[in-house]
């Protein structure tokens, strides 16, 4: 029996994230498709509409913002609008966010932004995986960083949160890890890790 329950658990773990992830993207698909699929419908006939039209046209429509992007006069454009935005309150908060964090999560340059590194607790033995997110302060308020310093992003398990602290570079040892599987180590708290050994183990 033991070893019975063992399998199944085993098979548990695998099959739930499966049908976790399909449940998702098969809700995000019909939303979207629900959404901007009647306002296609709005624009041609019935009969000429296709169920997938409307995940279509979204992709399109942001293809088509990439290729536009390259464009000096809508960057301007884009820069402007972006500016508008920031000047409401409540909007700023929310868009800057998800800019800043869409910005860091597609940077490419892995030696500037988001190196993973590993950040000791000061008498305690204890380390912290962090992300280096900028070493130039020159555009914050005096005081905020020095010289010879970074700002580390702390992420926190099973949360959206974190804390953002500033040190010497000295006090941060770079880890060969690419971001996203740090992330994912940091968020899920290493359970993934500590689930293959298990699964071994039996």
């Amino acid at each position: 029996m033991k070893t019975i329950g063992r399998v199944f658990v085993t098979g548990l773990l695998t099959v739930i994230p499966v049908l976790a992830t399909v449940f998702l993207m098969v809700w995000f698909v019909e939303a979207a498709e629900s959404l901007v699929g009647a306002q296609v419908r709005q624009l041609i006939p019935d009969v000429y509409y296709v169920t997938g039209m409307g995940i279509a046209m979204v992709c399109l429509a942001i293809f088509l913002v990439g290729l536009l992007m390259r464009a000096w006069l809508f960057r301007e454009l884009t820069v402007r609008a972006e500016r508008f935005l920031l000047a409401i309150p409540l909007v700023r908060s929310i868009y800057a966010a998800v800019r800043d964090l869409l910005g860091l999560i597609v940077e490419r340059d892995e030696e500037a932004r988001m190196q993973v590194v590993a950040v000791e607790l000061p008498g305690t033995g204890m380390r912290l995986i962090g992300f280096v997110t900028r070493s130039d302060f020159s555009d914050l308020p005096k005081g905020v960083g020095h010289d010879g310093e970074v700002a580390v992003y702390l992420p926190m398990s099973y949360m959206v949160g974190g804390y953002t602290v500033f040190l010497p570079r000295a006090a941060t040892t770079p880890l060969p890890w690419s971001r996203e599987e740090a992330m994912k180590f940091v968020l899920i708290a290493g359970i993934r890790a500590m689930r293959r050994t298990q699964v071994e183990r039996s």
